[in-house]
Parts: structure tokens; C-alpha cells; sequence
């Protein structure tokens, strides 16, 4: 009653069929009662007719990542909500139930990378968005949690991705389990898979990198859960592509490798051309795949190869063998003419060049092709064979050959990847082909669908089984729910006389042939369910499979079933002289090594494809009974471990990216399982709701009275009994309430209702408050109006009287200006007739003034020139009179000079004049008085001579003239002995050289030179006579001295000779020690003093030995070299923070300086380098052992840090001295340079620094989700909605209480804790700065990571909650003064990604601003996000595709890293400032509770 009720007009949507797309939405347009036969629907503008359809999901639910998480579960459902999250939001991954559907994108998509690994590892499988990553996780969590074996089985047809699904969960195995020690397993285990396509792989029509076999590899785990080897089964290879491919199709990759690098050195000697030039690999017509490098992926294999241990001469071998099977495909078989035999031409190069390949007599083999030996019981004979039968041989032989090579190559791998390490685990990866269905179907069609038969039943086993726990473990009555069971078509297959025993019968008659097969099956199983005889044929017959009914032409079945290859080339070979070759076809004893399966996994797991063995018929195995045997092997191991299903889909069968086709999607969604799946979920209680979930979605459906009860399970009772009266459609469990299909949905529809109904009221609300304050708008507007109209028009009139008022007075001031101009034009007039008129009188009496002025200068000056020509006659009459008055008696005075010049005495005194005469001579001559006397003598005769102005009359008898010269000669005299004697001071040289220049030129200044030499003179002797005076008082002084000293001596002296020779061996050390002493701690000057400043040796040692006991505290610490390892133990091995935490901070480093510089001191470099390596070492193994303890880890790096810094501080470097007081300077290092050690403390101190950040983030990352994104710091807010098979914590161990919770504010007080650490230690806080910086970037990248892998956390709810953490997160960083570290600026992503999910997302405007606004976002994480929006309600509308469309065509120029995850590993650059400290050394204290007695001060 409550479904039928769901068909109303109100906008309920159902699904009809169509033909083309399968399912078509349709809207009912009237409400359906129950009795009605018309359902009235409305589609593309058309009213049709139709049986009760479908009902659609409600837009809310549409794109869910759990297909059971829809209301209802059936076929249309599951189809539109897989094409929705592919073309719109491009998710190729959806969860169905217990199933990852895989849809193959035919892209390359950027959701792969090690980031995206890191992001899944460690998170519970419903916690992410589905992918193949989540599925190896769960795997690898389930295998640690429960240590039981897992299994995840891939599979889907060809082209839908499986190959690539599988080698993505073998990249995460590897990547999240690497191997413990150096081994490299892991990378071994990847290198497998490039070989495997190569020699597996080809293009098919639907693939053009499609797998032609299975195969399963185990991947062994140790105790630890790392991966320590791996293991590999295959089933099933596709021989006949070897010799046979369709249009558009190749063979196996390795052959178009080695063509494509024929013209390689190495590979000349294989005489490869291009592969069209061979019939094995151009029967395609095409061998080219775009996008695909043939040579280079050559190079790929070859270095797997190498990695896995093949040797350079089997890889050698390899490749001959390959090449080899090219020439047999074009050895040329001749037909003869009677149409029964058929030869080979002897110069047939390609069998010349096969048979050199490989080894073999080239005559045996062209012998052997072309025959056949047949055995009877009595004889043997050789018989031909016609042309057909050459070429099937041939062909046969080359499937045969490649097949075992195949098979060689799968050992050696297997060899490589195995190990000695005991097993403890393993995880399988199962990628097989899927159901296949085709025009033609053979017997690899029909092998491939009997796997699938077996896989569908231990899938649907498995289904039913978790069913069945599931309602087990909620105490949930169980009913027996009915599902398809295909065992009877297994039975038909493999069972007594069924379909593959009847064809290994007819394969072992002689005569056996695909008809008579054919006929014993129609006889046998022509009444089974599951088989049926096509009407036009009678050699075929089709099998009804689970996913569909499948027609297989028997055409081929006996041969391929055979396998037959004629023992005699056979033979041939096993005689190759090469090795390789013949260990190929040797019997399984001979083969190789053997598989390590066995003895790595806990089941017996034996090789899936038993080796060669002798190929006598009675013994040898049909393909048939090989597969059915590998296959139960399979079955045995998958029933053993638990399975995890990926269901690979095609979308389109045009290889085009993002193409869906409805069509052939359901097709494979029906043979893959899923659909099952649904139906058996729908059976029972596919909607399951914890109490919690259920109560904050419907609490709007209940009542005051429910809320007030405590127990939210009751209230959840109460309210489904009242709303649903049918007590089978719900059933309550101890932690989940289970409801049938079409139950939550009814649900959502009150839920709705209760909301449409509560918007009715609020909008009614709304809209009347808004009119009225529409009408109170209106109403003052219109009161504002009349009162500015009124106030208009009076100012208007005002503004008219003003105007009256003011043209007034402007008539009356411009007829006032008009005459006022006039009158002034007339008053200038006058005025400048006035002005002329008196300037001209006034010029004409001033020039008659002029005119007597001119003649009172003349008259003037005449005047003035006649008296002064009186004057200058008159003078001029007086001077000469005197010249010649003074020239008489200048004549006479020259007379008597000449007179006494010539007489004999005065020559007799000038030659007898000794050396001291002539210096007393020149003394007196040059003696101030007599210098003085010679100037004014010199002056007054220059005088007259300057009066004579006639020097020729002057010197007419020659007497002034030699004078002159006499006293020139003289001058020139004193000259020269000025250079003999040297001892004259520069005063006397200065005062010759200006006699005799004077006397050279006459110079008029002469006269005052004397008295200006004489004061110098006279100031040297002064100057002298002090200096003598000083130097005698000195000598005194030091004759003194040296008197006190000999005193001193002696009194030693006698006092040593009183003393015994003990006192005097006692009073040599104590005399030394009191040297050092003064030496070391002693000034300069303080030595000086001490020296003189006692009068015998008793108190000069008395004194000393005081001195020293005063002496400062130096800052050093002494040690015995035999107490460093306990020193190191003390301080570093045995070191707890809390021992110091009430001193200094960073104590140990101060001590350990404080050592080293004593060390310094005593200028011991041994000592240095022994305790600093002593140090290093030690912190190095603390850290090492507590390499999870962020205490300790902090601690350490504030403590190396401020030893480092230590050492700069007091390095004596300039550069590092500049904020040091007097006193440190005094500290620093003498004698060792420690930048070396400096470099190595750096480094130490950004390991601890890098390791500090991984402890803090380990701590850290399981709070970063919960907090940020789950934890309502909001109360109310985040609503809920139904959540499918898959969810919140599935991989958690139910019993354990499921995961912890973690709010915001546990985050801030765990981050409050580290900064509170930090800073008691002591660690500088530009480090602790960076620190804060680097626990923020980790907060923003798993937060950003985790909303773009989480569609259920993109919602508008979550970004409000997201932004109000973030503000939190930026408060505390004000509070601890750290806004300025650049910490929120690492968490812009996040904050841009939460207003992203506020902002409205509809219109261009609103794209713009989203462009303008989310800088910081990659244009991937910006339509990711979009993509992954969700609505909480039906009221909020979804983001358009063409919305994110125009996102995509505005941000595509932008330049940016195309990575779609932030790099959760990423660590900004450390820097360790150099920060000095002010503590002074000697002023630390070591406390007693250290034990540190050993250590002495210095």
C-alpha cells in the first residue's frame, strides 16, 4: 500500500523500457489508484500508457558512490546513476555493494600517482570515493586485521580494463608494502607486467592492449606485512593468434617489437624486417597502434627482463626463438600435383633461417614438415602429407613452440620473484577474461564462459554468505532469500558425460570428428534446461549461461581440445644444440626450475599449467582437462582467502573517451554479476540506516514528545511504527534498522513533505512581512515626496523673489558704472594734458642748469693741472741735486775700500785662515749682529742705488760695481762650506741661502730677514738646552733601577744558597706554576707590576697564590678523558626533559660547549674531536629510539641547535661577535676552527628537524579528517544522508567499537601542546614558527585530499563547518602570536575550497567570481570539487555541466601544475637563524640532581 501510494502527480518520476536507450525517464501526470489499469505518463511532450513502471531515485540520490545506497534497487536505477557519475562527473569508479564497477574511461586520467596511493593508504574503504585503490586497501587492511589471505578478482570482456585495473592494485601493494630490506621485490613484482604484455597482450578489435590469458599472482607478505616475493599462474593463453589474427587485429606484441628494432645491431643476426614482410603478423592489415611505440616498449621489456634476472644470453635466446617462429610462418609448402603430398624448395631462405635460429638439422625439418610417421601395432611407416594437413602441422608447431616459451618465461619470473623467507600472507590479483559472446564463438569462447560460470557461483556464494552474517550479526530473523544458482549449468559442462567429457571422448576415437561430437550432445543433454539445438544447424549447439545464451559452432572443437603436434619435429627440436631450446620441449624433470607456489602460500597450490610431458597419446591430457583442473585449483585457492570484486565495463565499442552506450553497458552489468548483486540485496533489507543517521534525517518527521526521550534507539522505534504499519517492511537491528526496498524512499517523501509544508508557512510568512515593509516603504516614500515637492516649490518662489531683488540692483549698479566711466575718461584726459604740458617746462630748465655744470668742471680741471705741473718741476730739480751730492761721497768711500782690498797684509790673513778660524770667521760673519749689520748695510746701498736712476754713471770708475761682485763672491764662499758642513742646523743654511740670494738679486726685503733669524735662533738653543736636561734626568733614573735589580739578584741568590734541595725542587715547581699562571690569567701589565713589586721570594709566592684563588670563574668545565663516555651518558644517552625542565633551557648544551672549550683551552684536538663525534653519535641513537616521541625529538633539536649556535657565537668569527658583551668575547675558541663540526651539527640538527615534522604529523593525521570535516564544531548543520553498502568505517573491525572520533578542538589543543613543548624547551622560535607553518600545510593537504576524493563531504553544510574550523585554526595562531609565521597562508587552498562549496554555482557572474576568487586551486581541483558537490536536500540544485564547462573554457589558459592532489610529503625548506645567546658561562649552574660531580670548574 505505501509503494502504490508513491505514484502520484507530484512530480514522481519512473522508468520506462526503450529499445534504443534501454531505459527512458518518464513523469506521471496523474495520480494512480489501486484497481487502475491506465498509468498516465508524460514523455518528450506525449501521453503513453504503460504497467506499473520503475519509480525513480529522487534527484538527491542521483550519483550516489554506492549503488545500494539508491531507494530503490532494480536495473534502470543502477544504469542511470553509472552514466551520470561517468559523463557528468567523470567517475569511472561506483561501489556496488561488495563490487567495484569499473567503467574504462579510454583516457589517461590523473588519478594514479603515488599521491593518490598515499591518500587511500590507511583509510577505511567507505571513508574515500571509490577506486581500485580503496579495494587494495581494504584487501591489504583485512589481510593484516584478520591475517587471513585475500583475493581480488578482476574481470569484465575484452577492452574493459581489466589488465590495467589489476596492475594499478599490484602498483599499490608495492608502493604501500614495500619489502623490509634492499631485496627490491616490489619493483620485481611490477617488472613482471610489462613482460607478460608483451608476450600475452595484442590488439584486438576491442582492445588494442588486450590480455589473451589469465592469470593469477600471489603477492607473499612476511609477519610485517612487506613484501617479500610473489608468484604467478596463467590459464588459458590464446595459441591460435600466434598463426591467426582477424581484420584490424595483431598477434602478440614481442613479435612487433622485435621487427620494429630489426635494424638494431644486436638483432641483425635474426634477419627481422618489417612485420608485414611476415604472414604470423600481417594477417591483420594493420600493424600500428597510435599512440604506441613498438621499439621503445622493446626497450621496456628488455630492461624488465633484466630486472628480473634473465640473463643477456637467454634474453638472447629469447628472441632467436621469437623470430624464429616469423620464418617458419613464411616457410613455403609446395603442393604436388596429385593433391596428396607436398614439398618445401631446398633454397627456401626462411626455413634456412628458422632452423639456424633455433639450432636444428634444416634436412630433418623440411623432411618432417612436409611427412608424418605412423606406428601400428605390427610396423611404422613414413607417410606424405597433402598441403592442408603441411600447413596445419606447420602452424600447429609454431602455436606449440610459442606456448611453451610462453610457459619458460612465467618459470623464470616465478623463479625471480620467489623467495626463502617463510610466507606469512598473501593477496591475490585475479585478472581474467570475462563473459565473451560473439558472431562466431569456438572453443576458447567456451572455456572463457565456463570460468566465468564457476566465478559467478563462488561470487554469488560469497553474496549470499554476507548476507547472511550481516542480519546474523544484528540479530535480524533470517528468511531464506532466493538466488539464481547456475550449478546445473556447471554440471552440464563438467560433470559425468557432460559437454567436456563427452569431447575428450570423442577425441580419443580415432575417427572422431566435430560432428559425430556434435550429435552426442544433442542425443545426451537434449532435455537439459541449459542446452539447446539451434533450429538451422546441426553443428553447433547453445548453452543457456547465467548472463546469456551463447551459440558455439563445433567447427574446430576436437582439434583445439588435441592440441596435436606430430612427436616427430617434436623430436627435432628436444635435439637443438642450443640449451634453451631444448630444455623447452625436455620433460618436466629436465624442464627448469621448478615453481616456488608450493611452498609460499598455505593451500597447495599447484602450477596451473602442468609441464610438457611425454607426448604419447594414452598419457597426455586434452586442453580441455587441463583447464578444468587449473580452474578447480583456482577455485580452491579463491574459496580460501577472501575474494574482493572489480567488474570491468566497456562503455562504447568505439575505443571513444567518455562515451556511453546504454546498450552494451547493461549487456555486461547482467553477465558481470552486479545486477544480481542488486537483486539479491533487494530481496531482503537493502536500505540499513544506524540509529543515530536515521534520527538527525528524520527527527523533522517526530514529535515534541519523541525529542524529549533520551534513548534515540526508542525514538526510532516509536516514530517507524507510527509512520509504517506494515511491520515487514523494517526490521530493527542492534545497531542498524533494516528496511525493504521502497521504504526509505516513502521516508524521503514525508521527509519532504514535512519540509514543503514548513517552506509554505515560511514563505507565507516571509512574503507577508516582506509586503508590508513593501507597504511602510511606499507609504514614507510617498510622504517624502509630497514633503520635497512642497519644499520645491517654495524654494522656487524664494528663488524668484531673489532673482527680482537681485536684476534691481544690477540695473542700479551698471547705470551707477556707465557714468562713473564716464566721468573718469574725462578726468584722464586733463590730467595727461596737465602732465606734458609741465614736463616740457621742466626739461627746458634743466638742461640751461646742465650747461653751467659742464663749465665749472672744466675750469676745475685746467686749474688743478697747472699747479701740479708747478710741484713736479720744483721736485724734480731737488732730486737730483741730492744724487749728485750722494755720489760724491760714495766715490770716496770706494776709493778707500780698493786701498785696503790690495794691501799685502790683508792677503796674508785670508790664506793663513785655519779650519776653526775660518768657522769662528763665519760664525762672527754670520752671526746675528754681524747679519743684522751686512743687511742694513746691503739695504742703505741698494737705497741709493734704487735713488741713481742712471746706473751707467754710477759705475763709471768700476768701484760700486766690485763691490758689488766682492760681496757676491763672499756669498757664493759661504755657500759651498754650507755644503761641506753638514753639521749646521737648517736655520744657519736657510739664513746663507738668503744672504746669498739677497746679494743675487738685490731683493728690497733684505733689511728685515736679520731680525727674523736671530729669534729662530734663539728658540733652537732654548729647545736644546731642555732636551739635554730631560735625557740626564733619565739616565739617572735608570742607573737607579739597574742598582735595585743587581739588589734583587743577589738577595735571590743568597737565599737559594740557604736551601736543601727538596725546598729548592719545591720553590723551582712553585716558581714555574706561578709562571704559567701569570702568563695565561695575568695581564700584561699586571705581570709588570707583580714582577718589581715585592723585595724577596717567600712573599712573591705567597702573593701569587692568592691571586689565583681570586680569580673569576672562566666558563670552562674540565673533565678526565676517562669520564667522556659517562659525561655522554649523563647528558645525552640518560637524559630526560624533565630532569631539566627547572633550569636553564637547553642546559646540556651549555654543559657540553662549556667541555669543548676547555678542550680548546688545554689545545687538545683529540679531546675535541672525541667528544664532539661522542656527542653526535649519541643524540643520533636517542633520537633513533625514540623516533616516535615528539618530546624528546623537540628537546634534542633545541639542544643541538643551541650548541651550534654556541659555537658560531664563540668561533671567534667577526661575523658571529657582533651582539656579544666584552666578556664572551673574552670566551671565545683559541686554538681549533670547528666549522667542520659546525656543518655536521647543521645537518644533524635537519634530520632531527625533518623528524620532529614526521612525528608531529604522524600524531597528527588520523585527528586531520575527523576534526576538520566530520566534527560538528556547529551543532545542526551537516544533515545526513542514506549511506549504501559501503560505509563509514566497513574496513573497522565492528567489535573494536569502530573508529575514534576526533573534534576541532582536540586538533588545537594537540597543536597547543607541541607549540607549549617547543617553547619550553627552548627551541628558538623561528624554528618553532616553521614547525607550525609545516603542521598546517599537512592539515591543508589532507584536508583538501580528502574532500576531493570524498563525495559525501562535499556539501554546502561542510564548507560552512570547514570554514568556521578554519577560523578557529587562525585564532589560535593570533593568540600564539604566530599569524606572522606564513602558516595561513599554506592553508589558502583549503579555505578557496570551502568557499567554493558556499559560493552559488548557477550563473556566469557566479563563474567569474569563482574564477576570480579560487587562486590557490588547480583548475582540476576546481572542477573536481564541482563534480563531487552534493545536495542534502532535494530544495538545493546540482552544479550544471555546462556550468562546469564554462569553469573549464575561463581557467584553461592558466598555468599551473596539473596535479590533482596536494603532495601530503612535501616540507618546506628549514632555516636555522643564527640566534646568539645572552647568557653569560660562567654564570650557568649545574645542578646536583645530575650527577655531574666529575666535572670541574675552570
Amino acid at each position: 500500500m505505501l509503494i502504490l501510494q508513491l505514484y502520484t502527480e507530484s512530480y514522481t518520476r519512473v522508468w520506462i523500457p526503450d529499445p534504443e536507450e534501454v531505459w527512458k525517464p518518464a513523469e506521471i501526470i496523474k495520480d494512480y489508484k489501486e484497481g487502475d489499469t491506465v498509468l498516465h505518463l508524460k514523455l518528450e511532450d506525449e501521453s503513453v500508457n504503460h504497467a506499473l513502471p520503475f519509480l525513480r531515485n529522487p534527484d538527491i540520490l542521483v550519483g550516489e558512490n554506492d549503488l545500494t545506497a539508491l531507494s530503490y534497487l532494480h536495473e534502470p536505477a543502477v544504469l542511470h546513476n553509472l552514466k551520470v557519475r561517468f559523463l557528468e562527473s567523470n567517475h569511472i569508479y561506483t561501489y556496488c555493494g561488495i563490487v567495484l564497477v569499473a567503467i574504462n574511461p579510454y583516457e589517461q586520467l590523473q588519478i594514479y600517482g603515488e599521491e593518490v596511493i598515499n591518500a587511500y593508504s590507511g583509510q577505511n574503504m567507505g571513508d574515500m570515493d571509490p577506486h581500485i585503490f580503496a579495494v587494495a586497501e581494504e584487501a591489504y587492511k583485512q589481510m593484516a586485521r584478520d591475517e587471513k589471505n585475500q583475493s581480488i578478482i578482476v574481470s569484465g570482456e575484452s577492452g574493459a580494463g581489466k589488465t590495467v585495473s589489476a596492475k594499478y592494485a599490484m602498483r599499490f601493494f608495492a608502493t604501500v608494502g614495500g619489502s623490509a630490506n634492499d631485496t627490491s621485490v616490489e619493483e620485481k613484482v611490477l617488472a613482471s607486467s610489462p613482460i607478460m604484455e608483451a608476450i600475452g597482450n595484442a590488439k584486438t578489435t576491442r582492445n588494442d592492449n588486450s590480455s589473451r590469458f589469465g592469470k593469477y599472482i600471489q603477492i607473499g607478505f612476511d609477519r610485517r606485512y612487506h613484501i617479500i616475493g610473489a608468484n604467478m599462474r596463467t590459464y588459458l593463453l590464446e595459441k591460435s593468434r600466434v598463426v591467426f589474427q582477424a581484420d584490424e587485429e595483431r598477434n602478440y606484441h614481442i613479435f612487433y617489437q622485435l621487427c620494429a628494432s630489426s635494424s638494431l645491431p644486436e638483432f641483425k643476426d635474426l634477419t627481422l624486417t618489417s612485420a608485414e614482410d611476415f604472414t604470423y603478423t600481417s594477417l591483420g592489415e594493420n600493424i600500428f597502434i597510435e599512440g604506441v611505440n613498438d621499439a621503445e616498449d622493446l626497450v621496456k621489456t628488455k630492461e624488465a627482463l633484466t630486472m628480473l634476472g634473465v640473463k643477456e644470453i637467454h634474453q638472447v635466446s629469447i628472441f632467436k626463438v621469437i623470430a624464429s617462429i616469423l620464418h617458419l610462418g613464411n616457410v613455403g609448402i609446395v603442393s604436388e600435383r596429385d593433391g596428396e603430398s607436398c614439398h618445401i624448395n631446398r633454397d627456401d631462405t626462411h626455413l634456412h633461417h628458422f632452423c639456424r635460429l633455433l639450432g636444428i638439422e634444416q634436412e630433418q625439418m623440411e623432411h618432417w614438415l612436409c611427412r608424418r610417421k605412423l606406428v601400428t601395432t605390427a610396423e611404422t611407416y613414413v607417410k606424405n602429407v597433402s598441403y592442408a594437413q603441411a600447413v596445419n602441422a606447420r602452424d600447429a608447431l609454431a602455436k606449440h613452440i610459442y606456448a611453451h616459451l610462453f610457459d619458460w618465461i612465467v618459470e623464470h619470473i616465478n623463479k625471480a620473484l620467489h623467495t626463502s623467507t617463510k610466507q606469512h600472507s598473501f593477496i591475490g590479483v585475479l585478472d581474467i577474461y570475462g563473459f565473451e559472446t560473439f558472431e562466431i564463438n569456438s572453443f576458447e569462447q567456451f572455456c572463457i564462459n565456463y570460468a566465468n560460470e564457476k566465478l559467478q557461483q563462488q561470487f554469488n556464494s560469497h553474496v549470499f554468505k554476507l548476507e547472511q552474517e550481516e542480519y546474523m550479526k544484528e540479530q535480524i530473523p533470517w528468511t531464506l532469500i532466493d538466488f539464481y544458482d547456475n550449478q546445473p549449468c556447471i554440471d552440464l559442462i563438467e560433470a559425468k558425460l557432460g559437454i567436456l567429457d563427452l569431447l575428450d571422448e570423442e577425441c580419443k576415437v580415432p575417427k572422431g570428428t566435430d560432428q559425430n561430437w556434435a550429435q552426442k550432445l544433442y542425443s545426451k543433454h537434449s532435455k537439459s534446461g541449459h542446452f539447446e539445438k539451434p533450429r538451422m544447424s546441426n553443428r553447433s549447439f547453445i548453452v543457456v549461461h547465467f548472463a546469456d545464451k551463447v551459440e558455439y559452432q563445433c567447427d574446430g572443437f576436437l582439434e583445439k581440445n588435441r592440441d596435436t603436434v606430430y612427436e616427430e619435429q617434436i623430436n627435432i627440436l628436444k635435439a637443438s644444440q642450443f640449451q634453451l631450446v631444448a630444455d623447452l620441449f625436455n620433460d618436466g624433470k629436465d624442464a627448469g626450475p621448478p615453481s616456488a607456489t608450493s611452498k609460499t602460500s598455505k593451500i597447495n597450490v599447484r602450477a596451473a599449467k602442468p609441464a610438457p610431458k611425454g607426448h604419447n597419446r594414452e598419457h597426455r591430457k586434452t586442453v580441455g582437462t587441463q583447464f578444468r583442473n587449473s580452474l578447480h585449483l583456482l577455485m580452491e585457492t579463491l574459496n580460501a582467502t577472501t575474494p574482493h570484486y572489480v567488474r570491468c565495463i566497456k562503455p562504447n565499442d568505439f575505443k571513444e573517451s567518455f562515451v556511453f552506450d546504454s546498450r552494451r553497458a547493461v549487456q555486461q552489468l547482467r553477465a558481470c554479476g552486479v545486477l544480481e548483486t542488486i537483486r539479491i540485496s533487494a530481496a531482503g533489507y537493502p536500505s540499513r540506516w544506524t540509529y543515530p543517521d536515521f534520527f538527525s534525517r528524520y527527527r523533522v518527521l517526530m514529535t515534541k514528545k519523541d525529542m524529549t526521550i533520551g534513548d534515540k534507539k526508542q525514538v526510532c522505534k516509536n516514530l517507524l511504527e507510527t509512520l509504517i504499519k506494515d511491520p515487514d517492511k523494517f526490521q530493527f537491528g542492534k545497531t542498524k534498522i533494516f528496511f525493504r526496498a521502497g521504504q526509505v524512499a516513502y521516508l524521503e517523501k514525508l521527509r519532504a513533505d514535512k519540509f514543503r509544508f514548513a517552506c509554505i508557512n515560511i514563505q507565507k510568512t516571509v512574503r507577508g512581512w516582506l509586503q508590508r515593509i513593501r507597504y511602510r516603504k511606499i507609504r514614507k516614500s510617498a510622504i517624502t515626496l509630497q514633503r520635497y515637492g512642497r519644499g520645491y516649490l517654495a524654494r522656487r518662489y524664494a528663488e524668484m523673489l531673489r532673482l527680482t531683488r537681485a536684476a534691481l540692483i544690477c540695473q542700479k549698479q551698471y547705470r551707477m558704472v556707465r557714468v562713473r566711466r564716464e566721468y573718469l575718461r574725462t578726468r584722464r584726459a586733463v590730467i595727461t594734458i596737465q602732465a606734458f604740458t609741465r614736463g616740457m617746462f621742466i626739461r627746458r630748465l634743466y638742461q640751461e642748469f646742465l650747461l653751467h655744470h659742464k663749465a665749472m668742471i672744466i675750469q676745475k680741471t685746467i686749474r688743478g693741472w697747472l699747479v701740479r705741473k708747478k710741484y713736479l718741476r720744483a721736485r724734480y730739480a731737488a732730486i737730483v741735486i741730492q744724487c749728485f751730492y750722494r755720489r760724491v761721497r760714495a766715490k770716496r768711500q770706494l776709493k778707500q775700500l780698493k786701498i785696503e782690498a790690495r794691501s799685502a797684509e790683508h792677503l796674508k790673513n785670508l790664506t793663513t785662515l785655519t779650519g776653526p778660524a775660518i768657522m769662528s770667521f763665519f760664525s762672527f760673519a754670520f752671526s746675528p749682529v754681524c747679519l743684522l749689520r751686512s743687511s742694513v748695510s746691503l739695504a742703505l746701498c741698494y737705497s741709493d742705488v734704487s735713488k741713481a736712476q742712471d746706473w751707467g754713471y754710477l759705475n763709471e770708475d768700476g768701484e760700486l760695481g766690485l763691490a758689488y761682485q766682492g760681496l757676491k763672491q763672499v756669498a757664493r764662499l759661504c755657500f759651498k762650506f754650507l755644503g761641506f758642513h753638514s753639521s749646521l742646523n737648517w736655520i744657519s743654511r736657510l739664513l746663507f741661502l738668503s744672504v746669498y740670494v739677497t746679494f743675487e738679486n738685490l731683493h728690497p726685503l733684505i733689511p728685515y730677514c736679520g731680525m727674523f733669524v736671530f729669534r729662530l735662533l734663539e728658540a733652537q738653543l732654548q729647545t736644546q738646552s731642555r732636551q739635554h736636561k730631560d735625557e740626564l734626568e733619565a739616565l739617572h733614573t735608570q742607573i737607579e733601577l739597574l742598582k735595585d735589580n743587581l739588589e734583587k739578584k743577589q738577595e735571590m741568590l743568597d737565599h737559594f744558597s740557604t736551601l736543601s734541595p727538596e725546598a729548592l725542587v719545591e720553590f723551582s715547581v712553585q716558581q714555574e706554576i706561578t709562571r704559567l699562571t701569570n702568563e695565561n690569567l695575568v695581564r700584561p701589565y699586571l705581570r709588570y707590576n707583580l714582577l718589581y713589586a715585592t723585595k724577596s721570594r717567600p712573599e712573591l709566592t705567597r702573593q701569587v697564590t692568592v691571586q689565583r684563588k681570586e680569580k673569576d670563574f672562566e666558563g670552562m668545565l674540565e673533565y678526565y678523558k676517562d669520564d667522556e663516555a659517562l659525561l655522554v651518558k649523563t647528558l645525552i644517552t640518560d637524559m630526560k626533559p624533565n630532569a631539566v625542565s627547572a633550569t636553564v633551557p637547553c642546559l646540556p648544551a651549555y654543559i657540553l660547549f662549556m667541555c669543548i672549550r676547555h678542550a680548546d683551552y688545554i689545545n687538545d684536538d683529540q679531546k675535541v674531536h672525541s667528544l664532539l663525534t661522542a656527542n653526535i653519535n649519541a643524540i643520533k641513537k636517542v633520537l633513533k629510539r625514540n623516533n616516535d616521541d615528539f618530546e624528546m625529538t623537540s628537546f634534542w633539536l633545541a639542544n643541538t641547535s643551541r650548541l651550534l649556535h654556541c659555537l658560531k657565537q664563540y668561533s671567534g668569527d667577526e661575523a658571529f661577535m657582533t651582539q656579544n658583551t666584552a666578556k664572551q668575547n673574552e670566551h671565545c675558541l683559541k686554538n681549533f676552527d670547528l666549522a667542520e663540526y659546525r656543518q655536521v651539527l647543521s645537518d644533524l640538527s635537519i634530520q632531527i628537524y625533518q623528524q620532529l615534522v614526521r612525528v608531529a604529523e604522524g600524531i597528527m593525521q588520523p585527528m586531520i579528517v575527523s576534526a576538520m570535516l566530520e566534527s560538528e564544531s556547529i551543532p545542526s548543520l551537516a544533515g545526513v544522508k542514506p549511506m549504501g553498502y559501503r560505509n563509514r568505517s566497513s574496513s573497522l573491525d565492528c567489535e573494536s567499537g569502530g573508529p575514534v572520533g576526533y573534534t576541532l578542538q582536540a586538533l588545537i589543543k594537540q597543536l597547543g601542546q607541541f607549540y607549549t613543548i617547543m617553547a619550553d624547551h627552548g627551541l628558538d622560535p623561528e624554528i618553532s614558527q616553521q614547525v607550525v607553518r609545516q603542521l598546517f600545510y599537512s592539515i591543508n593537504a589532507v584536508t583538501l585530499n580528502n574532500l576531493l576524493l570524498r563525495k559525501d563531504v562535499c556539501s554546502w553544510s561542510t564548507g560552512m563547518q570547514l570554514r568556521y574550523n578554519i577560523s578557529q585554526l587562525e585564532e589560535w595562531l593570533r593568540g600564539k602570536n604566530l599569524h606572522q609565521s606564513g602558516a595561513v597562508a599554506t592553508i589558502e587552498p583549503v579555505i578557496q575550497a570551502a568557499q567554493l562549496l558556499q559560493v552559488k554555482k548557477k550563473t556566469s557572474q557566479d563563474a567569474e567570481a569563482i574564477c576570480s576568487l579560487c587562486t590557490a586551486l588547480s583548475l582540476q581541483q576546481i572542477v573536481k570539487i564541482l563534480n563531487l558537490y552534493t545536495p542534502l536536500n532535494e530544495f538545493e540544485e546540482r552544479v550544471t555541466v555546462s556550468f562546469i564547462r564554462e569553469i573549464q573554457n575561463r581557467l584553461q589558459d592558466r598555468i599551473e601544475n596539473n596535479q590533482l592532489l596536494v603532495d601530503t610529503k612535501y616540507t618546506f625548506p628549514v632555516l636555522f637563524p643564527y640566534t646568539p645567546s645572552a647568557l653569560s658561562l660562567e654564570t650557568v649552574h649545574i645542578p646536583a640532581s645530575l650527577s655531574l660531580d666529575f666535572l670541574t670548574r675552570v
